[in-house]
This record gives C-alpha cells, structure tokens and sequence, in this order.
C-alpha cells in the first residue's frame, strides 16, 4: 500500500527573475521522433553506474529553470531526429550502457519509446529525470535516476512527489545539495519517507556552491545512510559539453 508522502513544512518559494519555460508536461513530436540535442561517449560521471563507458543521448527542453544547472543549452539547441537514427547511432560506440537524459528526457512522449527500444536491444539503460514528471509510464527495466529538487534549486514546487511510491530497489533518487539548510531538508525528506530502506539516495555538493568536504562533514556528523557522489567529468574535464 503506498504511503502518504510528508513534505517538511518549511519551502521557500520559487526564486522569481528566472527565464520562463518554454513548456510544461510532454512535448509534442511525430511518431517515433525526438529533438535530440546530442549524443556523445564518456565515463558516467554520477550515479552508482560513475566511471563506466556509457553512451548519452541528451534530449531538447525542459520545464524547470534550476538555479544551479549546467546544460542550460539543452533548453532550446537540437535537431529532430528518427529513434531508429538515433539507435544506430548508439550502437556505434562499443559499450552497453546508456543514459537518457536532458534537459528533462520525459519531456517528450517519445522519449518512453527509445527507452523501450534500448533495453530491448538489449542495453543497461539509465534515465536522468527532474521528478517533475510522472515516471510510471518508464520502462520497468531502466533505472531512473529521479531528483528531488531541494529549494535552494529553485524548484522545489515542482517536485512529484507521488513519484517516491514509485521507486523500486534499481532506481535512485538524487538531491543536489546547494546550502546547510538545503541539506536539512533533504534529510529530513530522507528519513520521513524511508528512501534508503527504497533504493540508494544520492547527495550530491552544488558545483561551486557547497565544497565537497562541507557535504561529506555533514553526512557523517547526522549519520545520513545515502551515498555522497561527485561528479566525476567535471573533475577530470572542467564544465564544458560532450563529456
């Protein structure tokens, strides 16, 4: 039986001055379609899959506007694309991970489509998501990487939080952690729901914002059972595209 998701009482509001999105919920695409901004070979950087050679294939547009986001060109930049052409494309490179992801991937309705395709073609799949969208439609063998979008990002208004009874022991959950008070917040969110006992939580220092050793004190001191992640293409190449 689901249980009741408590949402600590005290959220900021949305930080107003942000640009406004282009769009809210599935994007509208042709059949078997996608506006793919790009799709590159790297080392994942984050999640429990960080350091293997994986295939991302980064999709157009998002609704969210977080303070701290690092692809914000991914908002608008892409070309539309046939999923088949973008599987081919996949299947150049030699691993069998891949990761879906954005902007927001769930944006666009057939995003589910090439997730359905991968696994089928027989790839270990991830998928990046805001938690901003209703992930039950996923294909059951990806894992989903769902953040939980804490107020320092901004957003937090936009969390689903009826996503968190979806979760199952292959998922993730990510909070990007921007500040103390951000991180007792998503502790408390943590412990409230259970999380650790559903799937590994991810924390994760906002770049530039939190030093690495400020979030690691912190986990440590309140004896927080998640898993601290960085990330990891930023430390071997800097903040730049198609790593």
């Amino acid at each position: 039986m689901a249980t009741e998701t408590r949402i600590p009482a005290a959220i900021p509001r949305k930080a107003e001055g942000k640009e406004a999105p282009t769009g809210s919920g599935h994007q509208r695409t042709r059949a078997n379609e996608l506006r793919i901004n790009e799709i590159f070979f790297s080392l994942q950087g984050e999640s429990t899959r960080v350091g293997l050679p994986t295939v991302f294939v980064r999709l157009t547009g998002c609704p969210l506007r977080c303070g701290y986001c690092d692809t914000a060109y991914a908002f608008h930049e892409g070309s539309t694309r046939q999923i088949d052409d973008v599987m081919a494309e996949v299947g150049l490179h030699p691993t069998r991970y891949v990761c879906v992801t954005g902007g927001e991937p769930l944006a666009q309705r057939n995003c589910l489509v090439l997730l359905e395709k991968l696994c089928d073609a027989g790839y270990s799949v991830s998928l990046e998501t805001s938690g901003a969208i209703d992930i039950a439609e996923v294909d059951a063998r990806v894992s989903r990487i769902v953040d939980v979008k804490t107020p320092g990002s901004g957003e937090s208004d936009k969390n689903r939080w009826e996503n968190l009874d979806l979760i199952s022991p292959h998922d993730e959950i990510k909070f990007v952690i921007t500040s103390e008070a951000d991180f007792l917040w998503a502790a408390a969110i943590v412990r409230e729901q259970g999380l650790a006992g559903k799937c590994t939580v991810l924390f994760s220092p906002s770049f530039g914002e939190v030093g690495p050793e400020q979030l690691a004190g912190w986990i440590l001191r309140d004896s927080l059972p998640v898993r601290m992640q960085l990330q990891l293409h930023k430390i071997l190449w800097g903040e730049k595209r198609g790593v």
